[in-house]
Order: structure tokens, then sequence, then C-alpha cells
């Protein structure tokens, strides 16, 4: 009774239970899915999709714009909940298809709990935990070809670009069965999977040749014979694209960077599901995305004097540490020894003085060499402390790099400026349903829940887990750990069983592999300094006799199978029964979730294996539990170095200390997100804002978007053109009113503010109102609408203002504006809209630009409003609606201004104009979990990458991007996907081709018919 009672209030269990209408549902398919044809499955997918486009097309434009974040504890809305209900109504079918097509391209079927799995997060908003081993990348593809259906996007996120390219391949095999795209974006290049059918005519017959020597896919031996290099926004166009969370959250910020609908890349944010949900949700978390540039005047000298001057100091003499709070503070005789170095009399008077010795001493105490970096070719180089992967191109930001080159004696380099910036947490939560797993999700339920608003559930393994985990062994000092670590590794190795020795820095696992050197134990090491090797080192791991020693093993995306080759041969049956892999871990990670990910290692698929863990009392963790005084009390009884403890309760301890410090790290998570929605709130209404004029403008000027596809109007036929010709001056009349609006603003604040500070009618207070409006509109093209000279036009709308009452002056003012506006319009005729389109962004991207950096700074400083008893958060959010509604006003001022004061320009004036200041921007970053920050560093960008210091040098680089004969508003830009792919033929050549509908078209261009070709609609006959 007592368990029926315990069952009905588990939840984990209901959730499981409650997939087992649909599950009974897959599998009673089964029978009739084996007798369907690829075609058969496609032509039934097609009928799923024209029902589901029909009910996405009757949702606004604007519902579809991923700029607001969802509030996932809250229901959808009812256009979004119809159409999951009619997702899962297909559900069955489409989960049986795939059950299908794996089984006749890779040879096996899906497992019960996969397929549970994967009718979970099917149901949106929701996160599973399945063991190591289970196949989740296999699982994910269930609720991926799912939700592709909807024709609105569907993504997965990898942890690293290899991951990306590799799974987005292997289910492009699978996809592609089904008559679904696959794209793939990386911080190098896009892609598309392209159908077999089309390999010989896309690639050659070498690449087809390759292909058919593999008749079965294997995810091991995806090399890219099914990808083809394209441009970003096909990738994000096609069915299902895979790519990292980097990439996704950078073509966020750079889409709405962007001054021309054609570098858009990404549509709508409807569908994704995270693979390493825990490592991307979590620990990439802790650090926000940012778009930057360097400054010219930066000095970077400053960093070296700072270094030199907490280069002598002493621990607990000058400074304290605390290693709970990975703080470090100067004592009194510290500060007086720093001031006496500097030449200084207070060192807090200079906040920025005092903040850069902070820093410089965080460096030279809390971050180690070959630990948190490595210094490299005359770069310091951040380690990642979860996976221990260099961290290429990226850097500690707020100054702690340069801090630490200044400390290592390298180049400094100079600090960056934001353009952009988004933390994942308020990223993720753009999606409109978000869903993903791991091995380790549910030790983190409560931050999901309480950041993202995912629930997380355990799904049970596929075969009963026989791993034996052993009891922690506790050692006085870091010197006996490794000596008996080491004697353990020997003793393994001699009988043959395979050993992976986890380590969580870079300098131990040299430790370890120096002491297994002196005894001549052959093994691998996997780390930062040689990771570009792990993927056959891990495939290496489970063999006879094998010994590795890894640095993490998180996000590693690849398992060991233990004997090296495949389950049940005879190397295998061999390894089992000397145990399976062991699994040493040499010291306790901060998270519970991390010693859990090396566990997993071991023990798979209901495999034989063991772990255990060697702990030192003054390893870090147990300095935090209270390593000092344990061993004191060792040394009182008598122990020795050699003798370890192995008691089940300090064991206990220790996963109560792991619990603390990941309650700490997600308090500390938890208040960057509570700040940044602060700062989000800002960043969703300026990017609507933005998002809705680039729309208009680019409408006004013949762009349109339309089914995720840019539509240039110019470059269509006559008869085509004419269809658009009502839009277009549709558009045109939105974007002056749009202009007008924001005029009438202006004029309408600063007269009522003139009429509000002063009761009576007068020529004073005239002159002001006069003094505002001259000061938006310039005199001289004042003069010319007026048709009066220029040294009479304040006089004359002094006069004018005076002959009426005070309550009309707003609406004369008014409509003069408008008559300027009006001018410009004749003036500049088509162009205008272009010119209104490019003055408008570059006003809203500089104010934008310098409003994150003053909230930056009052971020930094809002602390001290602790020490007056006050919450700084709150503090914060009633400081950030002044900054804010300040930064609305500049917005609306400066546009105007801008707009009624242009003039044409002439060759000499375009000519004299400074060159473009590019945007430094890094494709391969975000994972640095010790710091709040980072900075993107990397190569200069192209144009869609810059942010342009001159209107006028923005105006013509963008004019020689899109003009043909001249003509502004047109497009030369061809499709560059098949400029290298397609090598048998030129896009003019004359092809004759067949449509999967039998449909045959003799004699046209290949370039009409190209997309055609590379989806798989079409393929190209005799």
């Amino acid at each position: 009774m007592a368990n029926k009672i315990s069952s009905i209030f588990d939840l984990n269990s209901r959730q499981i239970k409650s997939t087992d209408k649909a599950f009974q549902k897959i599998r009673s398919l089964k029978d009739d899915v084996e007798k369907m044809s690829y075609e058969d499955m496609q032509k039934r997918i097609k009928e799923m999709k024209a029902e589901l486009t029909k009910m996405t097309d009757e949702i606004p434009f604007e519902k579809k714009l991923s700029l607001r974040k969802i509030d996932r504890t809250k229901p959808l809305p009812k256009e979004e909940i119809a159409i999951q209900n009619k997702l899962n109504e297909f559900l069955p079918e489409v989960f049986a298809f795939m059950d299908e097509v794996f089984f006749r391209k890779v040879g096996f079927r899906y497992h019960d709990v996969q397929l549970r799995a994967g009718i979970i997060l099917a149901q949106g908003q929701r996160l599973v935990e399945l063991y190591t081993g289970e196949g989740k990348t296999m699982t994910f593809q269930l609720p991926l070809v799912l939700y592709s259906l909807a024709g609105r996007g569907a993504h997965l996120v990898t942890v690293n670009d290899y991951l990306s390219r590799r799974d987005g391949e292997y289910a492009g095999h699978i996809a592609s069965a089904l008559g679904l795209t696959v794209g793939i974006v990386s911080s190098t290049a896009s892609y598309k999977f392209v159908f077999d059918e089309q390999l010989k005519f896309v690639k050659g017959e070498g690449a087809a040749e390759l292909r058919e020597k593999m008749p079965k896919i294997q995810i091991s031996a995806m090399d890219g014979i099914n990808l083809v290099e394209c441009v970003k926004r096909e990738s994000y166009n096609c069915d299902i694209t895979y790519g990292t969370n980097n990439e996704y959250g950078f073509d966020y910020l750079r889409d709405n960077m962007s001054w021309d609908l054609n570098n858009i890349s990404q549509r709508e944010l409807y569908f994704c599901i995270i693979d390493e949900a825990d490592s991307i949700l979590i620990d990439e978390a802790r650090t926000p995305l940012i778009i930057s540039g360097i400054p010219t005047d930066a000095n970077v000298s400053k960093y070296k004097l700072f270094a030199e001057a907490v280069n002598d100091l002493v621990e607990n003499e000058h400074y304290e540490v605390d290693h709970k709070t990975r703080r470090v503070m100067l004592t009194e005789e510290g500060i007086q020894m720093v001031e006496n170095k500097l030449g200084v009399d207070n060192l807090w008077k200079d906040y920025s003085m005092a903040y850069h010795i902070e820093n410089a001493l965080k460096a030279q105490t809390m971050f180690n060499r070959d630990e948190h970096y490595l210094v490299k070719g005359g770069e310091v180089l951040i380690v990642d402390e979860f996976t221990g992967r260099i961290l290429k191109g990226r850097r500690y930001s707020e100054g702690l790099h340069q801090a630490i080159e200044a400390k290592e004696g390298v180049e400094v380099r100079q600090e960056s400026k934001t353009y952009a910036t988004i933390t994942f947490q308020n990223f993720f939560r753009l999606y409109k349903v978000l869903c993903g797993g791991s091995g380790t999700v549910m030790t983190e339920a409560e931050e999901f829940y309480k950041i993202y608003g995912l629930e997380t559930v355990q799904v049970p393994t596929n075969r009963p887990v026989v791993r034996v985990d052993s009891p922690d062994l506790i050692y006085k000092n870091q010197n006996a750990k490794y000596k008996a670590v080491v004697a353990e590794i020997k003793e393994r190795h001699s009988k043959g069983q395979p050993v992976l020795v986890g380590t969580t820095s870079v300098d131990k696992s040299e430790i370890i592999s120096n002491l297994l050197d002196i005894e001549r134990i052959p093994h691998e090491v996997l780390n930062a300094k040689y990771h570009e090797q792990e993927a056959k080192i891990i495939e290496k791991a489970g063999r006879k006799g094998a010994v590795t020693v890894a640095t993490n093993m998180a996000g590693r995306g690849a398992d060991i199978v233990i004997g090296g080759g495949s389950r049940g041969d005879e190397a295998y049956e061999e390894i089992k029964a000397l145990g399976g892999l062991h699994v040493i871990g040499t010291e306790r990670h901060e998270s519970r979730r991390i010693d859990n990910q090396l566990r997993g290692r071991t023990g798979r698929q209901g495999e034989p294996g063991s772990s255990r863990f060697y702990v030192a009392l003054d390893d870090q963790l147990m300095r935090i539990l209270g390593g000092d005084m344990m061993g004191s009390l060792m040394a009182r009884v008598g122990m020795d170095d050699d003798t370890p403890i192995e008691l089940k309760l300090i064991s206990k301890q220790i996963e109560s200390a792991q619990k603390r410090i990941e309650g700490m790290n997600f308090d500390s998570r938890k208040q960057i997100v509570d700040y940044d929605d602060v700062m989000n709130q800002h960043r969703e209404i300026f990017y609507s804002r933005r998002r809705n004029f680039l729309q208009s403008a680019e409408e006004a000027s013949g762009k349109f978007i339309e089914q995720g596809n840019l539509v240039v109007v110019s470059s269509l036929d006559k008869q085509h053109q004419e269809q658009y010709n009502s839009k277009i001056e549709s558009a045109q009349e939105n974007l002056i009113k749009i202009i007008k609006a924001l005029v009438d603003l202006e004029v309408s604040n600063f007269t009522k503010t003139q009429l509000s500070n002063n009761k009576k009618w007068n020529k004073e207070v005239v002159s002001n109102i006069v003094k505002n409006f001259t000061e938006i509109i310039p005199v001289s093209i004042l003069a010319k609408v007026l048709n009066i000279q220029t040294s009479k036009v304040t006089e004359f709308l002094s006069e004018e203002l005076l002959k009426d009452k005070s309550d009309k002056s707003e609406k004369y003012l008014v409509e003069l504006a408008d008559k300027v506006i009006d001018e410009k319009q004749k003036e500049f005729g088509k162009e205008f809209y272009y010119v209104a389109k490019a003055i408008t962004l570059q006003t809203m991207d500089n104010i934008w630009v310098d409003h994150l950096e003053l909230m930056k700074d009052i971020r930094d400083g809002i602390g001290l409003q602790a020490y007056a008893q006050k919450d700084p958060l709150v503090e914060y959010k009633n400081e950030a609606y002044i900054v804010f509604e300040s930064f609305i006003q500049n917005i609306n001022k400066d546009v105007v201004k801008q707009i009624l004061s242009i003039q044409r320009l002439t060759p000499e004036m375009v000519n004299a104009q400074p060159t473009l200041a590019n945007a430094v921007t890094n494709e391969d970053q975000i994972t640095d979990v010790l710091t709040e920050d980072r900075e993107f560093i990397a190569d200069q960008g192209n144009d869609n990458k810059v942010l342009a210091s001159s209107l006028v040098g923005r105006l013509e680089s963008e004019r020689k991007q899109n003009a043909v004969s001249g003509g502004l508003g047109q497009e030369n830009n061809t499709r560059k996907i098949n400029a290298k792919a397609f090598k048998q033929f030129n896009r003019n050549d004359r092809v004759t081709v067949r449509y999967s509908d039998g449909e045959v078209q003799k004699d046209v261009k290949f370039k009409k018919v190209e997309n055609d070709l590379l989806t798989g609609k079409a393929v190209i006959v005799d």
C-alpha cells in the first residue's frame, strides 16, 4: 500500500507512465511501416507538413519574431498549443518511420527507453536524464524530426563544431530518407546535407564512390562526404539545423546588428533541443555572449605597473584568500605596500585603480599557469576546467586577461568595447519550445526549473547498471594520494584491465603522467595540450592494458567500448571477464555532475565496470570542508601518510560540501540572470524597434522576406515586379509615418516642456521653442522650405508662433517638420528610404553601444549600495529605469535630427570620410566558467560583422554591395553554395531535370534548378 501511495506522488514515474499510450501506438505501427517504401514515407511526411503549414501561416509575423523571452511556467498561446497537439497526433507515425529508417540505414532499432524519452521531449519544456551510452544522439533525432514538420526551424545544440558537423551529417542520412533537409552552422563554415541521389552531381564521382562503400552508416565514419558548403541563411532555412550554442547565440546578436535583411541568417527561434544540456545551460551559462571592438585609445601599460605592484606581496601578511568564494583581499599592510609602490596617497581614491589592483592580485594568486591557463607562443590561453580543452580565442574580461598577460610577461592586448551582449539564459528563453538532456541533469533540477522553466525527468536505463562504485579513499596529503593512485593503476594494468584516470586540471594530469613514466607504464594523456587527438585516444581507452589519463570527460562526444572493437567480440568478452573499464578519480570536483560524468564512462548498457575516487586532505574541496582539522585528527591518532580513511560518513560529508558549493554557484548564476533580466527588457524593446524599422525600410526599398527567403523585387521580371508595387507603396507610406511620428513626438516633448516651465506665452518662451526646433532642423533647410533667407528663419518662426495661442504652436511646428520630410523625400526620390534606414540604424546602434557601456558602469558600482543597507538589485532596477528613459529619448532626438538634416553628398564629401572601423569578433568561444564576462577576440570580420564609424563610409560600402548599374536597392549577390560544389556545370549551362512527382523540365538553366537539386526535389537526367 505504501509503495502505491508513493508511486502516485512520484512525478518522475508518472512522466514515464504517461508515455504508454503513444509508445504502444508506435510499436503497433511497426508491421505496416516495414512494408512502406521511402517514397511512401516521404509522401506522408509532405501531407503532415502541409497541414501544419496552414496552421503556422495563421500566426502573425510579429508573433514569430523571437525577440522576447518565453515564460515557460505559463501555457503557450492557443495557436501554439494547437500546433503542438497536431504534432503529438503525428508523433506515433513519425517515430515509427524513424525506427524503420534507422533499421534500414544503421542496422538496429530504437530501444524502448529511447522512444519513451523521445515522447517526453516532444511534449516540450522538458529535460531528460539518459545514462551515458544509452544513445542520446539517436534519441534526440526523434523530437527534432517531429518538430521540423512545423516548417519553422528545428535546432539541435551541441558543445563544439566537430560534434555539430559529425552529428549533423549523421542526422542528414536519416532525415533525407524522409525528404527532410539538414543544415549545419559552425564557426568556420556552414553546410548543407546533400542527398545521396545528388552526390555525384554535386561533389563528383569520387564522393559518390566513397558513399557507396558505406552501405550502413556509422556515426564514427562521418567525414563530410555528404556535406557541401553554403551560406549561413541556407543552413538555417533547412528543416533541421545543427550547431553550437555559441554560434546560435552570436548569430542572434549579429542579426540584430545587421543593416540589411540579406545579412540576417536566422529565422524564427521555434524549437531547440540541447545535447549536454547541463554543460550548456549551467556550466557555460556563467558568462554572457559578447560582441565587442577594441578602442584605439586603450592604454595597456598600466597593467604591467599593477602586476609589479603586487608581485612581492605575501599571503596572510599583505592579503588574505577566501577559497570558498574565490576572493582575495588586501590587508592594511598590503594596501600601504601597494600605495608606496604606485606612489599614491590613497588607493581607493581612484576606483579604476583599486579595481585593476584587485584584478592583478587575483591573477597573481587565484589563477595558476598550466591549471587555469597555458602560455603558448607568447599568448595566454584559457583552459576549460570542465573539459580540459584550450578555449581558443577566448579571453577573460573586465581586464582580468590583461592582468594575467602582465603577470606572465607576454604582450598585453587591449581591452574591448561592447557592441552587443546576451546571457545564455536569456537567449535560450527566446525559443518557444525548449528541451534537451544529458547523463547528469537531475542534480540541477531546481535550477533548470527556476531559471528556464524546464521540468527534468530521469529515464530508466535499457539494461540494469552493474557498475561497482567503491567508497572514497582519503589520504593525508597529495603525495600519499598520488602514490596510491599509481599503485592501483599498476596493479590493474598488470592484469590487462583498462584504466581511465580522471583529473581536474592539466598540471595534475601531467603529474600522474610523470609518475606513470617512472613506473614505465605505457599510457595516453588527454588534456588541453593534446585535445586534437582526443577521438583516437578515447577510441582506444577500453582496450586491454590501456591506461588513459584525462582532464575531465564532459562533452567528449564519444563512448568507450571495452575491448576496443564491437560488443560481443572476443576482445569484449576478455575485458568483460577482467571486470570491464576501471575509472579512478584523483580528486573530487566541486560539482557532483562532473564526478558522475567521469563515473558514467564505465558500466554502460549493462557492461561490468568499477570506479573509485582518491581524495587528499589538502585538495581544494577538502580545504573548504575543513581538511586541516581532519589532518590534525589523523596525526593525533598516529596514522601515517600512506594509510587511507575509507568511511562512508566522510564520503557523505564530501557530497554535502559539493551540494553547498553547487548552491553557491547557483546563487551566483541566478544573480547574473537577475541583473541581466533588467538589461534584457532594454534589449527586447530596442531590438524590436530596430527590427521593425529595418523591416519597414527594406520593404520600402523593395526587399521582402518570404518563407525565410529574401526577395529583391528589382531583380524580378516586370510581371512579378508589378505584383509587389502595392506592397512597396504601402511600406513607403508606413516608413514615412514612422519618421513623422518620431518628429511629432520630439516636437511635442520640447514644446510641452517649455510651456510647463513657463505659464505665460511670451517672446522668451517662443525663442526657446524656436531654438530647440532649429537644433533638430538646420535653418538652411528651413529657409529652403519656407522660401526665405537663412538669416530671417529664426525671426520668421518667432513671429508666426506669437500670432497664435500657445496651444497651436505644436501643430504649426509639426506641420512644418512634415513639410521638410516631404521635401527630403522628393529630393532623394527612392534613395530616401535607403538613406533614412542607414541614418536611423547608425544612430540607434551608436546610442545602444553607449547605453551598454553606461549600464555596465552602473552594474560595476551598484554593489556599493549594500554598505548603505540598500538592496543593490533594487537600486540597479531604479537606475536602469531612469537611464532607459533617457536612452529612448536620445534615440528619438538624434534620429530626427539626422534625418531632417541630410543633404545629398558629392563625390568629394564621400572620399573625405574615414574608413570603416571593424568590430572584433570571435567565432570559437564561450565556456569560461571562472569569470562573469568575456571578450570577443578574432580576425577582422567582413561587412556584416562591422559596426560603422562613418555613416557615409557605411552608405558607400552598402551602395557598392547592392548596386547594379548604379541603381540603389538592387542586389548583385549570387549564391555561393554551388560555386565550389557543382563542378560539372556552370550556372548558365542548360540541363534536363526530373522532379519527384514525375515532371520533367528540359533545357533549363542550371541556376534555375540548383536549389531543387540540392534539396532532393529533382535529379539531372540525360
